[in-house]
């Protein structure tokens, strides 16, 4: 059986539609950064999500090729994220304003098996510029430890999130927490749906928060 982060770490994957305090460990991950309306057919969202997933899937499939990854076990790729802010003359606001969804600023991600190397990362991406005809420059390895935060399954259309948002931030709030965003922690998302084959109002989406 193919190890299943969302299986063997339901506490990060699958939390309930009420919120929760939660301790996040350090992973690490590919990740493309990025800004603009991650709606639009052809904008910069599309094309880091192409890079992510052939990335991530030339990883995985490494076992099929004559590229050997020391400690590699089979594995489900994991759920793709998100981290989303917005920013106004040059600093960031609090919150995220879904109405302007042009001024998003991103960093898409897909976690990756500690025993990846930064050797294994180079050669998937050399791999999917030649197989692939991807530009793999954007694709960084990025390692985050992301720590005391909030958390709640939200269930239903992105645009809807806020109601959910409110929900969990105040509960970190009466809980003693407070918000703590900055230029390192952000609104961060785990899309767990694919909304080309799930209605919007079945969507399931875990929504985090930084606290302290």
């Amino acid at each position: 059986m193919a190890f299943d982060y969302k299986k063997e770490y339901k506490e990060f994957y699958l939390p309930p539609a009420k919120p929760q305090i939660i301790t996040v460990p350090k992973m690490q991950f590919v990740a493309v950064r990025g800004k603009g309306n991650p709606n639009e057919e052809t904008g910069e969202y599309k094309t880091a999500l192409e890079l992510l997933y052939g990335i991530s899937y030339t990883i995985k499939m490494s076992k099929m090729g004559d590229h050997r990854i020391d400690g590699y076990f089979d594995y489900v790729v994991p759920p793709l994220e998100g981290f989303w802010w917005q920013e106004k003359n040059g600093k960031k606001m609090p919150g995220i304003d879904y109405s302007n969804k042009e001024e998003f600023q991103w960093v898409s991600l897909i976690r990756l098996p500690d025993f990846v190397s930064k050797k294994d990362f180079d050669w998937a991406k050399e791999t999917v510029k030649k197989k692939k005809g991807l530009d793999p420059s954007r694709a960084e390895l990025l390692t985050i430890t992301e720590g005391l935060c909030v958390q709640i399954m939200h269930i239903g259309s992105y645009d809807n999130e806020p109601a959910t948002i409110k929900l969990m931030d105040d509960f970190a709030t009466e809980q003693g927490y407070m918000l703590d965003f900055s230029e390192t922690r952000n609104h961060h998302e785990i899309y767990l749906s694919d909304p080309r084959k799930v209605a919007p109002e079945k969507l399931r989406t875990v929504i985090r928060h930084p606290i302290k």
